[in-house]
């Protein structure tokens, strides 16, 4: 048997264990401290255990290594499949040794050799995928599986080896880990990067990731959901490697110290922003299936560390450790079938219920022990390094060399034994974190050779990186947002200066130019480009908050963006001035908060002459005046001119640019020239008028009329809304070309539109709005953090056929649902309820407690429930359709918080029934409480002639699970009703009480609410002497009973379902009849707030 060394027999030789002492290898992590560690005490012993591991190498890995592509297979025995993860962590691994070796003068070669073997690996994974560049292209227009670039290949020719029907390709954490090794292998001073055209492939693979918060993929473990049914889901552990990837490469010269401009990756901070933010929503869960996933320990801790927010991460890995941890390593996931005794290997999905047959057989997996020791030298926690060690111990085999194998995974068997996996072949990930483990807990690897650009500090202690690029750096405590107010002419400013507010115009800034966020959409679509690989630069996607928050240099020009909120769009939104105070207010906020670059963020307001005109200017000027003040709802601003701001800005230089390529800008905001400057105040400015006029709907009179009574109509009618409906009928009866008077449908719509919009007559400008099909600028962004709140959305109007929000969609998509499913019964709907789906996702990236309790939010509910309010609250006579989009926003988070004002408001109990009925919100643990009934409830739970069934509801899923929680809510939706709707949520969760008092009742028969609550109705009218009618509906006596304070209604609720358990309960006289699932020892506890 081979000399191995000591670290190699899992003796413990804790990081810095001696402390003081200059060979300490984890007390400092300065890289002024690094010499210290470079000199090692015994030249001598430090070559012969580098040596050994070399061997280890060697043998273990190397041996391995296609000669011809680089890659590597997963297990040792495989010669055709070359995985593309397991070849990244086999090459980090050899990476490390070859960084180990480079404090050795002389080598003999060895060095130099792990460096090109590492360089081959990550060069065969780029060709195979630039061969693949279509698919890239692809993808980035529309993020599918069938344009994902593939994960397996041939192992020797590079060549595609399994088609997207039959393999599982689209896993982003595997494109960010790529991306991420290959800026720290750059950094460490390799050349991987040799051509232009590689440079811009490798610009690509950022757009790829970019957008992995709103792309459901197949994640680490290739299977998708936890049901194992070929469907994909957003997994926070692919997230959190594309943030992780985002941050290390921007800025990157991929040509190392040789490089030039234009080698340099360029990323985009607000799609960094957005999985950042989402990564941390998610946290702890990894996915809607899966609450707890071993993966998470690889993006929480080496080699990704994705947050630095201590107590998020501190707890998501407890989660894992409490819940996955095993004797022989981690479970990946609860009711995981992946190798387990039950799994049949012969087909690739698994069928409906199925995961039921794994719980308690999940394999478990010794590699996440040494996750856990990489962690520990991280941390520098000698405890947890000793504890995970001894555990790994137990998994550890010889080979035939004497070399030290890990096992790939134990599959118990059910009985308390474990079967091994087959140990003639080797499991590469697991030995190559092995190798790396050992050479860190040997001191022979210093963290910070390991993570050369110290990805496991938080970004504010990194080394500042000196270039011209932006840089990820942290938030200063004190973050100060800077403010340019542009006027578009002089005689605004004129105006202005008499409020005291001291403003530039567009001449005066030069020769900074003013420039809307479109034009840095094109010319970022110049990044990236290659004609001869096939790739178009970046997607015209939009640039937010924080991107026209930089200073750009462009070819010698300094060019400020304005943000979106002033861009003058299809969509009617930009016309109400309350809501863009409101925005504003908003957009200071959010930069100031999720600002991370070096510099200060510089915001360009821009005031329009049409925004003097407005009634509500005078809120404008009083925004203006705080800002001056310096605070913006306790952010600190600093309003100047713009030449005196620049130094202290963020500037972000685009070299990728020449001069040839950029188009004659005659977009620039441009300044507005006149002769007469005289505007002294307000009172000088003509107002913008407030049209009112009564609303006469006349679709129906007319759409059965022939065309010629219609174009007639048209010509004797001023009323706009008349007008918008008339043009509407020729709109969907000719099309819109059609011709009346030489104005065609189309620019007839579009001019009704436009002068609604100036008279602010909001019910006209929504009917033109959804008639044109216009659709809400960057609603995608907003529907993706809905859903990784855990929530879902629903569009559609009550009563008909509901589309449901479950995954991310494109604006297409959200357009075609919105014009097929909501317009053809409500016009105006059609864009109001974008409108709603607009609003609440900015309130729950802002407020989420806001929506604590809804699982589903029903846009066509929550607008009944505005309906409501405004009826409760004596305002009748208001129509939500003709309210001024602030005053929309206004009512919804007035709907939303009804709790917090119904006491002080003195609402009725059926009043605020009502209304939380509508939202269908739940008090907090309901969802486990239903579980907990259907447990004691074999026949299920029935509701207006909706059935819940305990079979096989309870063998299919799991409690906790948000498919679960949906399923009940899908049921509670089917109750017509919202004040009966939430009576029965009332019901349900004293039912539970009920059965959790008294462990040994159960219901024989089906549980049917209906009947509880009849017999409760029936309780109240004999108490208080009402006699029912028996041929009417009970809807309107009901009401009275829905009335009564919850005491009242508790005591009668109460009463009614003991009466109904002494029926149809009995006591339990065997354990099987209460524990119908088995499940009770399993809770991914759903992040329904």
């Amino acid at each position: 048997m081979r000399n191995v060394p000591k670290s190699l027999g899992l003796s413990v030789t804790t990081p810095g264990g001696s402390t003081g002492a200059p060979d300490g290898r984890h007390n400092s992590l300065e890289d002024i401290n690094l010499d210290q560690f470079l000199k090692t005490s015994n030249y001598e012993d430090t070559v012969k255990q580098l040596d050994i591991y070399y061997g280890l190498v060697k043998r273990q890995l190397l041996r391995y290594q296609s000669p011809i592509t680089g890659l590597f297979p997963v297990m040792s025995t495989d010669q055709v499949v070359g995985s593309v993860r397991d070849s990244v962590y086999c090459a980090a691994a050899v990476w490390s040794l070859y960084q180990a070796y480079r404090r050795i003068d002389d080598d003999r070669g060895k060095s130099y050799e792990l460096g090109q073997s590492t360089v081959k690996c990550m060069r065969g994974i780029l060709e195979c995928w630039v061969k693949q560049a279509s698919r890239v292209e692809l993808f980035k227009q529309r993020q599918s599986n069938q344009h994902a670039l593939h994960s397996k290949f041939q192992l020797h020719t590079g060549e595609k080896i399994y088609p997207d029907e039959f393999y599982n390709h689209l896993q982003i954490d595997c494109v960010s880990l790529y991306l991420l090794f290959l800026v720290q292998m750059i950094t460490s001073g390799l050349q991987i990067i040799y051509t232009h055209d590689e440079v811009a492939f490798v610009q690509n693979l950022v757009y790829y990731v970019e957008r992995a918060y709103r792309t459901p993929d197949f994640g680490m473990w290739e299977r998708g959901s936890k049901y194992n049914n070929g469907t994909p889901e957003i997994h926070a552990s692919s997230i959190g490697m594309a943030k992780s990837a985002l941050e290390a490469i921007n800025g990157c010269n991929l040509f190392g110290e040789k490089g030039a401009s234009w080698s340099v990756v360029y990323v985009d901070i607000d799609a960094h922003n957005r999985n950042r933010s989402i990564f941390e929503t998610m946290l702890p869960r990894e996915s809607s299936s899966k609450g707890v996933d071993a993966s998470l320990l690889l993006t929480l801790s080496f080699p990704a560390f994705a947050s630095h927010e201590d107590r998020l991460v501190e707890q998501t890995k407890q989660n894992v450790v409490n819940r996955l941890r095993s004797k022989m390593g981690f479970k990946r996931f609860t009711r995981d079938g992946f190798l387990s005794k039950n799994e049949d290997k012969t087909r690739r999905y698994y069928h409906s219920g199925e995961l039921k047959e794994f719980e308690g057989l999940e394999c478990e997996w010794p590699l996440f022990f040494i996750a856990m020791i990489i962690d520990g030298v991280f941390k520098n926690n000698h405890e947890q390094i000793e504890e995970f060690q001894n555990d790994l111990r137990r998994c550890l085999r010889t080979d035939a060399n004497g070399d030290p194998v890990v096992t790939m995974y134990y599959a118990p068997d059910g009985d308390g034994s474990y079967m091994r996996a087959p140990s003639q072949s080797l499991f590469l990930w697991g030995q190559s974190f092995f190798i790396i483990a050992q050479l860190l807990t040997a001191q022979l690897l210093h963290i910070n050779e390991l993570d050369p650009i110290r990805r496991y500090l938080p970004s504010y202690n990194r080394p500042r990186r000196a270039g011209r690029y932006s840089a990820f750096q942290g938030t200063a405590t004190d973050l100060v947002v800077q403010i340019v107010l542009i006027a578009e002419s002089m005689r605004l400013q004129a105006m202005m200066a008499t409020y005291g507010i001291q403003t530039q115009t567009p001449h005066e800034v030069e020769p900074v130019q003013i420039w809307s966020s479109t034009e840095l959409i094109k010319v970022y679509q110049h990044l990236g480009v290659n004609n001869k690989v096939g790739l178009s630069g970046r997607p015209s996607r939009p640039v937010g908050s924080l991107g026209t928050s930089k200073v750009y240099r462009i070819c010698g020009m300094t060019v400020l963006c304005y943000p979106l909120i002033f861009e003058v769009s299809d969509f009617y939104l930009y016309r109400d001035m309350a809501l863009l105070i409101d925005d504003i207010k908003t957009e200071l906020q959010f930069v100031g908060k999720y600002w991370r670059l070096s510099g200060r963020p510089t915001v360009c307001l821009l005031i329009r002459e049409e925004h003097m005109r407005d009634p509500q200017f005078k809120e404008m000027l009083d925004l203006l005046a705080m800002l001056k003040k310096g605070y913006c709802d306790g952010m600190k601003v600093r309003i100047g001119r713009l030449q005196n701001l620049i130094s202290s800005s963020c500037i972000e230089h685009l070299d990728f640019m020449n001069q040839s390529d950029l188009t004659d800008n005659e977009n620039a905001f441009s300044q507005i020239n006149h002769e007469y400057i005289g505007y002294q105040s307000l009172t000088d400015v003509p107002k913008a008028l407030t049209y009112v006029e009564e609303k006469v709907s006349v679709a129906q009179h007319f759409d059965k009329k022939p065309t010629p009574d219609i174009i007639n109509a048209l010509r004797n009618t001023d009323s706009i809304y008349c007008l918008c409906q008339l043009w509407g009928i020729l709109l969907n009866r000719e099309g819109p070309h059609f011709e009346v008077n030489g104005l065609n449908v189309n620019t007839a719509l579009t001019q009704l539109y436009h002068r609604a919009g100036s008279l602010r007559y909001w019910r006209a400008v929504r009917y033109c709005s959804s008639l044109l099909h216009h659709i809400v600028d960057s609603i995608s962004p907003f529907i993706t953090t809905v859903l990784v709140n855990g929530k879902e959305l629903t569009v559609g109007i009550i009563g008909q056929k509901e589309t449901v929000f479950d995954k991310p969609m494109t604006p297409a998509e959200i357009q075609n649902v919105m014009y097929t499913s909501v317009q053809p019964y409500d016009v105006i709907q059609a864009v109001l309820q974008q409108e709603v789906v607009l609003y609440c996702g900015r309130l729950i990236a802002t407020n989420p407690s806001m929506f604590r309790g809804i699982l589903k939010i029903r846009i066509g509910w929550v607008l009944e429930a505005m309906r409501i309010y405004l009826q409760i609250s004596g305002q009748q006579s208001i129509d939500v359709d003709n309210l001024s989009p602030f005053q929309v926003r206004i009512l919804l988070q007035k709907v939303l918080t009804v709790s917090e004002w119904a006491t002080e408001e003195k609402l009725t109990t059926l009043q605020r029934r009502q209304l939380e009925g509508c939202l269908c919100r739940v008090p907090k643990h309901f969802y486990n409480k239903i579980w907990e009934i259907l447990q004691r409830t074999p026949q299920g739970i029935l509701t207006q002639g909706h059935h819940l069934p305990a079979t096989p509801t309870l063998t299919n899923m799991s409690r906790g699970e948000l498919t679960f929680n949906l399923l009940v809510e899908e049921t509670l939706i089917c109750i017509d009703r919202p004040e009966r709707r939430q009576i029965t949520v009332e019901l349900l969760c004293i039912v539970a009480t009920i059965l959790n008092r008294n462990p040994e009742l159960h219901f024989k028969q089906v549980l049917d609410l209906d009947g509880i609550l009849a017999e409760a109705f029936s309780m109240y009218c004999k108490d208080n002497n009402i006699q029912p009618q028996p041929q009417q509906s009970q809807t309107e006596d009901l009401k009275a009973f829905y009335s009564l304070p919850y005491s009242e209604t508790t005591g009668y609720l109460a009463r009614a379902a003991v009466n109904k358990v002494l029926q149809g309960g009995v006591f339990s006289t065997s354990e099987e009849d209460v524990q119908l699932d088995g499940d009770h020892l399993h809770d991914d506890n759903c992040k329904v707030s």
